[in-house]
């Protein structure tokens, strides 16, 4: 029943309208570009009644506004960052359950990036929305919050089941391909995978929304416990959110 379109905005940004085809009511996840969000709801001839935002940065929540006003569109928003975000009509928590039409998403703690960053869940459409909190072969940088957090909250979202289609906020998997491939260069899956991103781009495409599954092999993020990247980096007995932290520091220094 979830609809889902997909828009590029601004740089390398991804704005998303969801619709529940059962009752038409219609939602933004987040608002990077509020006129090309509007545009594409126009051509779809849908109406958005609601904004779901991930964290409060700019090229997340900077629509809302706008959005807010041309469609009358509800606000939801984690309730950590409501100050930084403004008006928010409904601020929600990890573990709360948001409803779109006859669906429902759960919201999840993926803090780190931003101190209060949520992701939302669509269990019963195997659909991930994650904003910054994980990318294709990626995850955000932290700006605001500790390793310890985000390697928490990676953790939440790779218990998740391996057909969960990902849904990530930017274009970023051929840069994070070949920071992957540095650390973890004798990585099969992770090979034909970042041959697989050269090719997609090559060709002008986008290459989200991936599968989770996927991300579980390939991914240098999630793959804490994996005892060869743990040799590569030289931190075999360390905890898991100190492997999350020192593939995080490579990746910045990358």
């Amino acid at each position: 029943m979830l609809e889902i379109r997909q828009i590029a905005c601004l740089e390398d940004n991804y704005g998303f309208l969801i619709r529940c085809s059962k009752t038409g009511q219609t939602a933004s996840i987040d608002t990077p570009d509020a006129k090309a969000l509007t545009e594409e709801a126009g051509r779809a001839g849908w109406q958005i009644h609601e904004i779901w935002n991930t964290h409060h940065h700019w090229d997340h929540a900077g629509g809302n506004a706008d959005i807010a006003q041309h469609f009358g569109a509800r606000i939801t928003a984690p309730a950590a960052e409501v100050d930084k975000i403004g008006h928010v009509d409904t601020p929600v928590s990890p573990g709360d359950l948001v409803r779109l039409g006859a669906l429902q998403a759960e919201v999840i703690d993926t803090g780190g990036h931003t101190l209060g960053h949520i992701a939302y869940w669509f269990e019963s459409e195997r659909v991930l929305f994650s904003g910054d909190a994980l990318f294709a072969l990626g995850c955000g940088r932290l700006f605001e919050g500790t390793p310890q957090q985000a390697q928490a909250g990676l953790a939440r979202l790779r218990a998740l089941p391996d057909d969960t289609i990902v849904y990530c906020a930017h274009e970023y998997t051929a840069a994070n391909a070949r920071f992957a491939l540095s650390i973890d260069p004798d990585n099969a899956a992770l090979q034909s995978y970042a041959a697989e991103v050269q090719a997609t781009r090559k060709a002008g495409k986008a290459t989200v929304p991936f599968p989770l599954g996927r991300e579980k092999e390939t991914n240098p993020f999630l793959r804490w416990g994996d005892p060869v990247l743990r040799r590569h980096l030289d931190l075999e007995s360390a905890s898991d959110a100190d492997i999350y932290a020192a593939v995080r520091s490579a990746k910045d220094r990358f």
